[in-house]
């Protein structure tokens, strides 16, 4: 497998967790979304969405972070990211797409560029813009977590919820983001940081990490 992937990017931080959480031998490639390499002719040849991640596997190129971690859930399923009860799989998606949906668009790249070069925003202006998305978001993903109880992980073992919401609080704490009310959250994302596999997708541990 090859994976193309930002270090810094949310989406295939994702990628790198799943990866790594099944223990699957894959190739990092990096590319630049600052200096706009996955607007080049090759790669949107390959990658119509110019986006990444793009996982390169079994012969085809996949886009779309969601969609490629339900793929290879369903390729690979052994550690599997979804509980096998469909009411402890509700749970997961209801709050791993919560951020998915909810916070991936109005916060990726492209749109806090677009901020900055189109309506004149500040980098200050641009952090008020980030904060406030976080919190419309994450306060009632913590508050649900407080509803079940969670301590350590949704489930038994990290999966799909874990593996969106750590992107997140990274990019959540480059924002100065305040996370004095989510002890819930804060607890998760301390006792995955503990776990070799997300050490290793970390973005600081990337190839590409400045």
């Amino acid at each position: 497998m090859k994976l193309y992937g930002y270090y810094r990017s949310s989406t295939s931080y994702r990628m790198r967790i799943a990866l790594e959480l099944k223990g699957l031998d894959y190739q990092n490639l990096p590319v630049n979304l600052l200096e706009a390499e996955e607007k080049d002719a090759a790669y949107t040849s390959r990658n119509p969405f110019a986006s990444v991640p793009m996982l390169e596997a079994d012969g085809r190129d996949r886009a779309q972070s969601m969609a490629m971690l339900e793929w290879l859930d369903e390729a690979y399923p052994e550690p599997a990211l979804l509980p096998g009860d469909a009411e402890e799989r509700y749970t997961v998606r209801e709050l791993a797409y919560a951020i998915a949906t909810e916070l991936h668009a109005p916060l990726n790249l492209p749109v806090l560029k677009w901020l900055k070069q189109e309506y004149g925003k500040s980098p200050d202006e641009i952090g008020v813009w980030y904060r406030h998305w976080l919190e419309r978001t994450l306060s009632p993903v913590e508050a649900r977590l407080a509803q079940l109880g969670t301590k350590r992980f949704l489930g038994e073992t990290p999966g799909l919820f874990e593996v969106v919401l750590l992107p997140q609080v990274y990019n959540a704490r480059r924002f100065d983001f305040a996370f004095t009310d989510y002890r819930h959250i804060t607890a998760i994302e301390g006792a995955c940081l503990a776990l070799p596999a997300f050490q290793r997708a970390h973005p600081d541990n990337q190839p590409d990490a400045l």
